[in-house]
């Protein structure tokens, strides 16, 4: 296994660090002084720039307009534009878009793929589930009535759900098996309700009631969903290790210069043992995201399925960004919670992604029940 980057990867890096060079955390109202969501849309601005940028299109082929990377290239990316906490869908557009051009048909790939790269046509996908301890695909329900299909059920948390032209919604068939439908903006029988993460966005709760869809817009290939929720997973992984990183730089800089006793507070025992344990979380969960993102890029075979590289990468991340966050806070005392200052809009946006990664302990129960599946010889 070689973690070294190709060119093409390392030139989209490149690209994303010019584009959100200018991008401030706090241009947008604290979540902590906002009842309801600090922004009416994501960052529109931010979006034509990551499409002049060709970023949008970076998982797309070229007949489509694309670059024909990978889900590497993609979380290089995504790890730079959490530094940030850019307000754009570039995960969930991108993610429904590689998987519409994966497993979706001709018809679907024509009509969506082009005008999602250039970003003209915004993508989000329902992956929460009812509840969002619930498994996604089973919170809505998929039926055949003649050459239509009828969705019914409900799915919660649906990130920049009124920011989204098609939102990909797992469902499940009475024969068991999930298919995913492409639901456009205010389909007959397709409602949304407002919902507030934690960094203070706007979510949606996504109510189907007999929508009917026609059967081009339905997704019916094996593994179709499978393979989403692991590179969305894999892709939010990346969010927070982004995150992670740009928070223990800003305490890095914090203790470096905060002074105690005449002395910076960097240069005490405690200090540097608890900013040296979140730099091993660190470590670990980059190692464990490129395990994943490899998997999934390359879909090399493995002792385990690619799920189980997913788990383990979900269960640093999940606990990890937690405890950046944590220790950043603490080390920075009244000061992290300062408004004026942008150390809790990153918490804030850690709760986010580790309660959308969910807990550590469902993913271990997960991991052994592959290992259960596949012993290891």
């Amino acid at each position: 296994m070689d973690f070294t980057f190709t060119e093409e990867q390392q030139a989209a890096a490149e690209a994303a660090r010019g584009v959100f060079a200018g991008v401030a955390p706090d241009a947008v109202p604290s979540p902590a002084l906002t009842p309801g969501a600090v922004a009416d849309a994501c960052d529109r601005a931010l979006w034509a720039r990551l499409a002049d940028a060709d970023l949008l299109s970076l998982l797309l082929d070229s007949r489509y307009g694309g670059a024909g990377l990978d889900a590497i290239a993609l979380c290089l990316v995504l790890r730079e534009s959490a530094r940030v906490l850019a307000r754009v869908p570039l995960l969930e557009s991108s993610a429904a878009a590689a998987a519409v051009q994966a497993f979706g048909g001709e018809e679907a790939k024509s009509a969506l793929l082009p005008r999602a790269g250039r970003g003209e046509l915004v993508l989000t996908v329902a992956a929460h589930g009812r509840s969002g301890h619930d498994p996604a695909e089973l919170a809505v329900t998929a039926r055949r009535d003649g050459a239509a299909w009828v969705l019914d059920g409900v799915q919660t948390a649906v990130p920049w759900a009124y920011d989204a032209d098609v939102t990909v919604v797992p469902a499940h068939t009475g024969t068991g098996r999930t298919v995913l439908a492409l639901v456009p903006r205010g389909h007959e029988g397709v409602v949304l309700a407002e919902q507030y993460s934690t960094s203070g966005e706007r979510l949606g709760e996504l109510r189907l009631e007999s929508a009917r869809l026609a059967a081009r817009d339905l997704i019916d290939a094996d593994g179709a969903w499978v393979w989403l929720r692991d590179l969305l997973a894999t892709g939010t992984c990346a969010l927070a290790l982004g995150l992670g990183e740009r928070v223990l730089r800003m305490t890095g800089e914090y203790t470096s210069e905060r002074e105690q006793f005449g002395f910076p507070i960097a240069t005490f025992q405690a200090v540097a043992v608890q900013a040296a344990d979140r730099y091993i979380d660190l470590r670990a969960m980059e190692a464990t995201l490129w395990q994943a993102a490899w998997r999934i890029a390359s879909g090399a075979p493995g002792a385990l399925p690619a799920a189980g590289d997913v788990a383990v990468a979900k269960i640093w991340a999940a606990e990890g960004v937690r405890r950046v966050v944590q220790t950043a806070q603490h080390l920075h005392g009244g000061f992290g919670a300062d408004v004026d200052y942008p150390l809790h809009r990153y918490h804030a946006w850690a709760k986010h992604l580790e309660l959308s990664l969910g807990p550590a302990a469902a993913h271990e129960e997960a991991l052994g029940d592959l290992l259960a599946a596949h012993p290891l010889a």
